[in-house]
């Protein structure tokens, strides 16, 4: 018997063994082991009546309790109880051994009903459905037990949730003083209405909201548990008569409008130098010499201005500046105490800041993993100045090596030659903290922004193949507009491509295919781009996340035009090599649910297009697209599906540098589920190809068609394991071919796999697929 499939065996021998096994030998008399939730039954008492989904969300999960080693979490369990196996099997006295070493490596406590307490958490579901308006709900559960062993049980809960409350009526404080005036200003953008349902979050936002616009108004000392809620339930059936009322006993301090007094700079170096004071745009500055910030650039930094209303918004925007600048181990900054104002109207500043190290040099080691299914080790060596003219400009010089090879399916083993490579590179770059642009143009100072210029050489080879250089420069912004809205703007960048030596088989495969030539061909690609992304993956409670990045870019058509006026014709040349001119656009959405506690069902759309044209017919080879890897269809390796049903010969060794297009659509989906502990796991669908926009004798079926465009999609289906080390995530997947987009002349139908050993492919790789 083949070895590997022995080991197979006695693997599902040793987990079917476990999970045969007590897994409550060790259960206390009188105590159950829970087992997960059977059923959750929350409904309206009104037929009819819809609940929310927020509200049927916010009930479930205290109830929803996960069980030991949760497969579906609360309600289906993993058939392996490994870590409860090895409580029960391997709990010792003694602190050494294997079976010591075994219980406190993978020994899982079960969780019993008692710690559960069921009737607690119905008693906190009838708090959250009060606090949504639902008074006087009802709810009751009962456990079921294991037919075969009573100390096993699940439980199964019932909500009944009656009709909400809403607002009848809601009054806010008499005019008294100015702060009873300024709650009554704010009385048109309320988020509370009349007619709405009674939501206690609205309650707190809408105490919030009064609180930080007061506090933006001078009152610095005010705080949300100052406004209190009267709610009357009395006066009509499901109606609340809501007061707003100012607490009584609240501190004058709280009352009182505070103005900016005098801001006072306490600035410490790494290495004490001597002291020094100075006064600059009304700030009192102490320091060590030399000083290591422009007083120009400490003064912007600051928005509190002496004499002008105290704002928290200026003293939040203050503490942020200095922060962005990236040039301060840390950052205080206090007011002056209420206990010591004295009747004063206004706040001293005291601002406390720690400059970090200026020169900093880094050596990382890794493992990287590419879209291109490109897996290996590297090592980059930096060396940076964060502080290079006293404004938080950072200058810094990267070099960078890595050799990598590719993971995929055994039928891309004849082409050895091309699965292993190494890379070579050097790069300086200077960022500044800022937009660096016209002045008319708008600042937001709410976000960071960064202006950032590059230069970088980088060496590519490809073994018995090609070896290339190419040489960069750009210049770019990076900057925010809302908490969600990112942006990126390359102004200019401009790649060379220079092939410095080639193979006699490189050499054929050019000459055989002139398109593929065109891309490989020594060239300038001056280009801008512009990159929006919308990112809204952050936050550990939703339910919901979504990502959308759109990527657009521009090549040679301002220099091309440029050039057209001064009466330059097609093809036009920069220092005496042809520049690309081409249009390509990127994009992508990803969206991720997340169903029970841990699991998620991920999925990502992603389309692409390019186009070259003029002064150019094709686009350079490293603007192309690919299809297939690690991170993408993953049943088929990179480089090796289209362009549509295109399918070179299988004696074709350099068909690797033919499937690449100019259009590319894929589309993914994967669940995501907890297995035990740190190792995760995941099933998969991946569909998708690329195309060529014109036909190309050398690929037919390559151009993309509406007709046929159904069969020309390639399908792949898998599954995976990953093991999760917070820092980073190892990823091992399997895919596995469905449907193939050219014809397989032994299989027709759908699926037209012709072997199924030889439609799978295994990636190791670093991070999730998307």
């Amino acid at each position: 018997m083949n070895r590997k499939v022995l080991y197979i065996i006695l693997l599902f021998v040793v987990l079917f063994a476990g999970a045969g096994c007590s897994t409550t030998k060790r259960i206390p008399d009188g105590e159950v082991l829970y087992t997960g939730v059977k059923k959750m039954r929350i409904e309206p008492m009104i037929e009819g009546e819809k609940i929310p989904g927020y509200v049927m969300s916010a009930v479930k999960e205290p109830l929803s309790v996960a069980p030991n080693n949760p497969l579906f979490s609360p309600y289906v369990r993993s058939p392996f109880p490994f870590g409860l196996w090895v409580y029960n099997k391997f709990y010792t006295t003694r602190e050494k051994g294997f079976k010591h070493w075994m219980y406190k490596k993978f020994a899982k406590e079960p969780i019993l009903i008692s710690k559960v307490q069921p009737d607690l958490r119905l008693k906190v579901v009838d708090d959250i459905l009060a606090n949504y308006g639902y008074f006087n709900a009802t709810s009751h559960y009962e456990l079921l037990y294991d037919k075969r062993n009573k100390k096993k049980a699940r439980v199964s809960y019932w909500v009944n949730v009656p009709e909400p409350y809403t607002y009848s009526n809601i009054s806010y404080p008499p005019v008294v003083c100015p702060v009873t005036a300024i709650i009554d200003s704010l009385k048109s953008t309320s988020l509370l209405k009349v007619g709405a349902q009674y939501n206690i979050d609205t309650l707190t936002l809408e105490r919030n909201r009064i609180t930080s616009v007061l506090r933006n108004k001078g009152y610095y000392f005010f705080q949300p548990e100052y406004i209190e809620y009267q709610a009357d339930t009395t006066q009509q059936r499901l109606k609340v008569d809501l007061r707003m009322v100012l607490k009584q006993g609240i501190p004058p301090v709280a009352l009182k409008i505070y103005s900016v007094g005098d801001i006072h700079v306490s600035l410490q170096n790494v290495v004490p130098g001597a002291p020094d004071t100075m006064r600059f745009a009304r700030l009192n500055v102490a320091y060590q010499r030399p000083l290591k910030i422009r007083p120009k650039v400490l003064a912007g930094s600051i928005e509190l201005e002496q004499g002008k209303l105290y704002t928290v918004e200026a003293q939040n925007k203050t503490q942020a500046n200095l922060n962005k600048l990236g040039i301060f181990r840390y950052v205080n900054l206090n007011t002056t105490s209420p206990d010591s104002l004295k009747g004063a109207d206004s706040l001293n500043v005291y601002i406390d800041g720690a400059f970090d190290m200026q020169l900093e040099s880094e050596f990382e080691v890794d493992v990287s993993s590419k879209s291109n299914s490109f897996i290996g080790p590297g090592a980059i060596f930096s060396v940076s100045n964060k502080n290079l003219f006293k404004g938080g400009e950072i200058i810094g010089v990267h070099l960078n090596g890595a050799y990598e090879w590719q993971t995929g399916s055994r039928e891309s083993e004849s082409n050895s030659s091309l699965l292993n490579s190494y890379e070579f590179g050097l790069n300086i770059s200077l960022t500044f903290p800022r937009l660096l642009a016209p002045k008319f143009i708008p600042r937001n100072k709410k976000y960071g922004a960064r202006t950032t210029f590059l230069v970088g050489t980088d060496l590519m080879n490809r073994p018995k193949y090609f070896r290339m250089i190419s040489f960069s420069g750009s210049a770019g912004y990076d900057f925010q507009t809302t908490p969600y809205s990112f942006h990126n703007l390359t102004v200019f960048k401009l790649v060379y491509n220079k092939l410095l030596n080639t193979s006699e088989s490189f050499n054929q495969t050019m000459d055989e295919n002139p398109a593929i030539a065109l891309s490989f061909k020594d060239q300038f690609i001056p280009s801008m781009s512009y990159t929006y992304t919308f990112d809204r993956t952050f936050g550990g409670k939703q339910v919901n996340r979504l990502f959308w990045q759109n990527s657009v870019t521009s090549a040679g058509n301002i220099l091309s035009g440029v050039m057209g006026i001064f009466g330059r014709k097609t093809p036009k040349t920069l220092f005496g090599s042809q520049f690309s001119q081409f249009v390509k656009n990127v994009s992508e959405i990803k969206f991720y649910h997340r169903v029970g506690s841990s699991n998620w069902i991920a999925s990502r759309f992603l389309v692409g297009v390019g186009y070259a044209y003029s002064n150019s017919t094709v686009m350079p080879y490293s603007e192309q697209f690919y299809i297939g890897g690690a991170n993408s269809i993953r049943a088929f390796t990179v480089r090796s599906l289209g362009p549509g049903s295109y399918h070179p010969a299988a004696n074709n060794k350099n068909a690797y540098l033919d499937q690449t297009g100019n259009f590319k659509m894929e589309a993914n989906i994967e669940f995501r589920f907890k297995i035990y502990g740190r190792l995760n796991g995941a099933v998969f669908l991946d569909a998708g190809n690329i195309w060529l926009l014109k036909n190309d004798p050398l690929r037919p079926g390559g151009e993309l068609k509406w007709k046929g465009l159904f069969n020309e999609i390639a399908l792949g289906t898998g599954c995976g394991l990953r093991y999760d080390i917070s820092y980073l995530v190892l990823r091992l997947d399997l895919g596995i071919g469905l449907h193939t987009p050219y014809e397989n002349p032994d299989k027709h139908g759908y699926y037209n796999i012709s072997k199924f050993k030889d439609a799978m492919g295994l990636h190791l790789a670093i991070g999730y697929p998307f």
